[in-house]
């Protein structure tokens, strides 16, 4: 049998299996799975490296799907390879035909759109929220790039799903970064869900966006074998050439290809069902006849294996203390004036924690000289794992994810407003089980000046919301940290480090005061008493345990001794925490420079689990602010002041 014919038996093989898992599951997108069975028999049957028995193997060429909802023709390609899939490493087992019928069950490993994280470990990331494979594939590329491996990525795309605003921002990125390694596939079946795509995402426009790009651009008939095969070569001969362009495919594809009456628009999301799906069976049929003889054998297709992985060190050596470093850098001085921004103490620390491991890279969105990243790449040994992802949050958190993926430990920065906008890519690397690290600098009301439309308001609630429930290995599913002063910002972005998981870091532009030293431990989940009371205690965490703290003196001249709470990471041991406010009479305020929803949502929920009784003041922003120039007038603007913490206080306790 010829490969093109052995091809074509295949994809029709897959084609039917997508069919009838779908319509076993009731529910799923086998058009747009029919429009790739040529695409991905190609992809994983010849052209990719990568071991069925291994399918996470560190090495291997990988897959990234970015039009997660066409999911079924993997599984149904990964059912006839045998891959090895299950959550447990250790006993996996292998995937079979029959295994299709559980598609979307919810005790089944082959969930309704690629996640990783639910036992299909061919997947480097949960996708399925359009836009946002490029980006991952790019960071997957730009790691092995690092690591010195010959691995490549392949990214499927859809025509509809090309004018999400991320695939642009991708597109940039790897042009920016060179990667050759990296190529986009798109898949254009010329529809949507609800009617035909726009003519601005037609194969020839595309090419064309493409060509202006920077790409060099193959535009081939998707369901051809040996035009597919011949793109995927090209693309591998270029993949390690530095001097070549990055290479992109648009490939015109038919939606429901093979089946005539479910081809075109209406069949979006729908499974074929009773007679539709013996009319599609059956077409299917007539296509075999016409295109080939008979089934391909295995013998038809050979997977090269991935190459043997380098030795390359993944541990993380000790970071030298706060001071130490500093002196070190002849920054004694600084040290001296008993102040620093955590912003800065951030910078410091990330440049600390490079020097202890080639795991550690630093992403960030076209401001570094204000969060401080650019701190890191000043160490020449850094610069090289310094990716600048230019003005595209969510390019950047995606490339982040697929770094993770690649074993790298991402730290991504920019302000803190901005990560607003990629909420919903944090969302999907959060399912992913991505190991991300978040730090959004500018954060709160004193930035003062800027006014709101630089400011982070909802952030703290929003990354809090993921706090309250556990990923998969069990863990909260983000911890949220709000380092006080420099010393807790650089501590904690070596903890961040050494934690799998996602985790967001609040930094400050202002120069904050010094309140700890090197002595002090801190532990995610942990907080700090800073004073001990027996009236009352104030909960705060970041600028605002500054403010707090001056309310604490203030308390002290009315005679009210209250305890000042470092509350700098949400979630935090409730049990000990309540302990400390049963030991103020149950009084607490909690202050914050955000909206709410934040620190004081959750200590309210913390005490009504409890059952006990408890009277708790919450004091955050209460309205949209404006610009002012000392962070003094903010605060007094959104009424948040040491006064008005004296005076909540006072109420509370009822004192004149």
């Amino acid at each position: 049998m010829s490969y093109e014919a052995a091809v074509h038996a295949q994809a029709i093989e897959l084609d039917r299996l997508s069919l009838e898992m779908t319509a076993a599951a009731g529910s799923g997108h086998p058009t747009t799975a029919m429009s790739l069975g040529h695409i991905v028999t190609v992809l994983m049957f010849s052209s990719m490296r990568w071991s069925p028995d291994y399918p996470d193997y560190p090495t291997s060429d990988r897959l990234v799907l970015s039009e997660g909802h066409a999911v079924p023709i993997i599984y149904a390609a990964a059912a006839k390879l045998g891959v090895m899939y299950g959550k447990d490493p250790e006993n996996r087992k292998r995937l079979s035909v029959e295994d299709l019928s559980t598609l979307r069950a919810w005790d089944s490993e082959l969930d309704g759109h690629p996640n990783p994280m639910e036992g299909f470990p061919f997947f480097d990331a949960a996708t399925g929220s359009l836009g946002q494979g490029l980006s991952v594939a790019a960071g997957i590329g730009l790691a092995a790039r690092l690591d010195g491996m010959n691995r490549r990525a392949y990214c499927i795309i859809g025509d509809g799903e090309a004018r999400e605003g991320q695939i642009a921002e991708a597109l940039d990125f790897i042009i920016d970064h060179e990667l050759t390694n990296v190529l986009p596939i798109f898949n254009c079946n010329g529809y949507g869900q609800a009617d035909r795509v726009s003519e601005t995402q037609s194969a020839e426009t595309l090419k064309a966006k493409l060509d202006a790009t920077g790409y060099e651009t193959l535009v081939i008939d998707g369901h051809k074998p040996n035009e597919i095969k011949a793109a995927f070569d090209a693309f591998a001969e270029r993949s390690t050439d530095p001097q070549a362009k990055p290479l992109a495919v648009v490939a015109k594809t038919v939606k429901g290809w093979g089946s005539a009456t479910m081809q075109g628009g209406g069949w979006h999301g729908k499974p074929a069902t009773g007679d539709a799906l013996d009319r599609a069976r059956a077409e299917l049929e007539e296509q075999r006849a016409e295109l080939t003889t008979s089934l391909a054998s295995s013998d038809a297709f050979q997977i090269d294996p991935p190459e043997e992985p380098k030795a390359i060190d993944y541990s993380i050596g000790e970071v030298p203390s706060f001071n130490a470093f500093m002196e070190s850098l002849d920054m004694g001085s600084l040290l001296a004036t008993g102040k620093l921004a955590t912003r800065k103490a951030y910078g410091l620390a990330l440049r600390a924690l490079g020097k202890t491991t080639q795991r550690a890279v630093v992403l960030d969105a076209d401001v570094s000289n204000s969060t401080f990243a650019e701190t890191f790449k000043a160490d020449p040994a850094n610069t090289p794992r310094f990716v600048e992802c230019k003005i595209g949050a969510q390019n950047m958190v995606s490339v982040a994810a697929g770094m993770s993926a690649g074993h790298k430990i991402p730290f991504c920065s920019t302000f803190a407003k901005f990560f607003t906008r990629a909420y919903d890519q944090i969302e999907m690397a959060i399912n992913s089980g991505a190991n991300l690290k978040l730090v959004g600098s500018h954060a709160g009301i004193t930035l003062a000046s800027d006014g709101p439309s630089q400011m982070s308001l909802p952030d703290v609630s929003w990354f809090r919301s993921w706090s309250t429930m556990r990923d998969h290995r069990g863990n909260p599913g983000c911890y949220v940290l709000q380092p006080a002063d420099a010393y807790a910002a650089y501590a904690l972005t070596q903890v961040m480090a050494e934690y799998h998981g996602v985790c967001y870091m609040r930094t400050l532009r202002a120069e904050t005061e010094f309140i700890y030293s090197d002595d002090h431990v801190f532990n995610l989940g942990g907080f700090e008493v800073l004073t001990e009371g027996r009236d009352l205690v104030i909960c705060a965490a970041g600028y605002m345990v500054h403010e707090a703290n001056k309310a604490i003196d203030l308390l002290d001249k009315a005679g009210v001794a209250a305890t000042l709470v470092d509350l700098y990471s949400l979630p935090f041991d409730s049990d000990k925490l309540l302990d400390v406010i049963n030991a103020n009479n149950g009084y607490v305020i909690s202050v914050e420079d955000n909206f709410g929803g934040g620190i004081g949502s959750a200590l309210a929920d913390a005490m009504t689990d409890s059952g006990d009784a408890f009277t708790l003041q919450q004091m955050h922003v209460k309205r949209i602010p404006k610009s002012a120039k000392p962070p003094d007038e903010m605060l007094q603007m959104c009424g948040l002041t040491a006064a008005d913490i004296l005076k909540a206080a006072m109420e509370m306790l009822q004192v004149a």
